[in-house]
């Protein structure tokens, strides 16, 4: 979704300077909140316990992801080698990449007023489909940045677009873009329900939600990407937050769960908090009296992620920021009595913020998913953030990226994680947790990428029960009341 923000970038960094951060651990900073048992629950499809997702046997489920926005019409990618196919299923699979927030547009799904379009909801179930045989989970993303084509964005259909005759003139960039007026007053016609746009959206996620509520291996629906608070923006532009505009998008939020739960009681609604908070700002919705809601937010919070490289050596910003917005999202998390996972971060070749933002997520005890996956000529997104040089060729991975974001973790922990780590000078992962056996057997994924010349593991409290090529299956003693592994590449 990045394109570059000097504006913002430059905010960031005064931020830095004059808001410390404390890290709390997103594990430690949600409600005790009890998902349903595991026998009310649909077969493969998560829920959460605290802050943690949970498969339906309560294990504690890792994501490592990346996302996959096809934000051109038909706001799917086709079944080209440029495109989505098996082979990236396979690859995703290959790599335990074990998560993709999929791009589902508002644009595609009700391209005329009041009309779904099935055949676009076809079009997204072949990738659906491929990510399912190969227990991959999917997160339905109503997508957007900048509302629409015409304003140099995507996301809405054109029929949706109130900007009341405003001049909309391009200033280069999408976030300098998303401060125009013509953007902002259309925005402000959204958060206000002009010309009944709730009820179409809410239509549409109806739609959603009917064709996949039983869908194994979909991990619920995100309802709205980074929302633009219009005119409102500015309030936001602060580490408090804008509490105002906050309560009016959750009751937008509110009212999609609602049509939502009319076809799917069971799986995950998540919610995004507005754009600032991605950088600078908390976000400040309250309890939601759902037991399965998730938070899905964004780490774009230094110089790293709007100017390749940063611009400060050591990027002081960064160490600063970044934990910050973490310690944001377990608040929010916690206020909520939801579950989350870092939905978005990296959107470049910066290599060591990549490394940076993803062992921040593992001290946080958080899941992540990259953006993005391919770069399918990103209308609002830098020319760097695919995996590969060539969205045509799987060969030409960047493979210094891949091997910062790909390593041995655990997919699925059978019990309450406690610590987890990777070293990547050292090429050991280390986590702990307290065991809970009822759950089943905990999951270590154990990538060929690193693990091509062996991986030793080593279990304090169980031990290794079943090995495959790419997994190691660890139970607990009975008398265990903790567990550590620790993995080492030969």
């Amino acid at each position: 979704m990045r394109a570059i923000r000097p504006i913002l970038s430059r905010f960031v960094v005064a931020t830095a300077l004059t808001a410390g951060a404390v890290a709390t651990p997103l594990a430690h900073a949600g409600a005790s909140h009890a998902s349903r048992p595991a026998h009310t629950r649909m077969p493969q499809q998560l829920s959460h316990h605290g802050p943690f997702l949970t498969d339906r046997s309560g294990r504690v489920v890792i994501v490592h992801g990346v996302n996959a926005v096809f934000k051109h019409t038909p706001y799917v990618a086709p079944a080209t080698a440029s495109g989505f196919t098996a082979r990236d299923a396979d690859f995703l699979a290959r790599n335990g990449l074990n998560a993709v927030r999929l791009g589902v547009l508002f644009a595609g799904v009700m391209p005329k007023r009041g009309v779904i379009d099935r055949h676009y909801l076809k079009r997204v179930n072949r990738i659906v489909q491929l990510l399912a045989s190969r227990h991959i989970w999917a997160l339905l993303d109503f997508h957007q940045d900048a509302f629409n084509e015409k304003l140099d964005g995507e996301g809405f259909p054109r029929w949706a677009v109130h900007d009341d005759g405003l001049p909309f003139v391009n200033l280069g960039n999408f976030f300098a873009n998303d401060q125009t007026p013509a953007v902002q007053r259309a925005y402000d016609h959204l958060w206000n329900n002009d010309f009944n746009l709730w009820h179409y959206y809410a239509q549409a996620w109806h739609a959603v939600a009917k064709t996949w509520a039983h869908q194994p291996y979909v991990m619920g629906y995100d309802l709205f990407n980074e929302p633009n608070a219009g005119t409102q923006m500015l309030t936001c532009a602060n580490p408090l937050g804008c509490p105002v505009f906050d309560a009016r998008l959750e009751k937008f939020y509110d009212h999609m769960r609602a049509a939502i739960r009319k076809v799917d009681s069971r799986n995950l609604v998540w919610y995004e908090p507005q754009f600032l908070f991605n950088a600078i700002s908390q976000s400040n919705f309250t309890a939601v009296n759902d037991p399965e809601v998730a938070l899905s937010w964004h780490d774009y919070a230094c110089t790293p992620a709007f100017v390749e490289g940063g611009v400060i050596p050591g990027d002081p910003d960064c160490q600063i920021n970044e934990p910050r917005v973490m310690d944001n999202a377990a608040a929010q998390i916690k206020a909520m009595g939801a579950g989350g996972a870092m939905t978005e971060f990296g959107a470049g070749d910066d290599l060591e913020d990549l490394a940076r933002l993803t062992s921040l997520a593992d001290a946080h005890l958080s899941g992540w998913m990259y953006w993005q996956y391919k770069h399918w000529t990103d209308p609002t997104g830098g020319g760097n953030e695919g995996l590969f040089t060539r969205d045509a060729k799987l060969s030409s991975v960047k493979k210094a990226k891949l091997a910062v974001l790909v390593h041995p973790y655990p997919q699925a922990i059978a019990g309450t994680p406690t610590s987890m780590s990777w070293d990547a000078a050292k090429r050991v992962l280390r986590f702990s947790y307290t065991p809970k056996r009822s759950t089943g057997l905990t999951d270590v994924f154990l990538p060929a990428l690193t693990c091509h010349k062996g991986c030793a593991i080593r279990v304090t409290g169980g031990k290794v029960v079943r090995r495959t090529a790419r997994h190691a299956y660890v139970a607990a003693r009975m008398s265990a009341d903790s567990l550590s592994v620790t993995v080492t590449a030969q």
